[in-house]
């Protein structure tokens, strides 16, 4: 999706904004838990990262991440510079990483079948929570503590919104594009 011609960029720009929206909204559906919320935004990675390719997705997590530094209210609750010294800085970073992993999987075709899909989506997953925890356990000074508030309650969830994805993307491209295969 990356351009390749000065006219595409407006385009991926658009893309970009219409992303860091998706992103926010996600943000905001949410079960409340502490110290890490339940919110869609897994979902939304995923998406983005398998639609955008890594390029468009690396920028749109970028500008997601600078509108909540400067203070938008884009993260799950609000926005600031301070909410990245905060509980969930890893699975922040966890999603522009995840984002990118999950666009380079999906340019190589990794999102053209469901159990490809799945698998690609299931290793972004597991980068987004292998470096939440990390962060958690640093913030709460306790490993278990951070699994059993900053994993263990996602588990099911994560793999819904894994499969959901898996199985609505390769549908959708074969809708909108035609030349995608399931």
């Amino acid at each position: 999706m990356w351009p390749r011609q000065s006219g595409g960029l407006l385009r991926m720009a658009l893309l970009a904004v219409v992303g860091s929206v998706l992103m926010a909204l996600s943000a905001r559906t949410q079960v409340p838990m502490w110290p890490v919320p339940m919110t869609m935004q897994t979902f939304a990675v995923l998406v983005i990262g398998m639609a955008y390719g890594y390029r468009l997705a690396g920028a749109t997590l970028l500008l997601y991440l600078a509108e909540g530094a400067v203070g938008l209210p884009v993260f799950a609750s609000g926005g600031g510079i301070a909410y990245f010294a905060g509980p969930t800085t890893g699975y922040l970073v966890g999603f522009f990483v995840a984002a990118v992993l999950v666009g380079w999987l999906g340019e190589r075709g990794w999102d053209r079948s469901v159990p490809l899909t799945f698998v690609a989506m299931f290793g972004g997953t597991v980068v987004i929570f292998a470096l939440g925890v990390a962060w958690l356990s640093i913030f709460l000074n306790d490993f278990q503590a951070a699994l059993a508030n900053g994993f263990s309650p996602f588990i099911i969830g994560g793999f819904v919104k894994i499969a959901l994805a898996a199985a609505v993307l390769p549908l959708v491209w074969k809708l909108a594009i035609g030349k995608r295969s399931v």
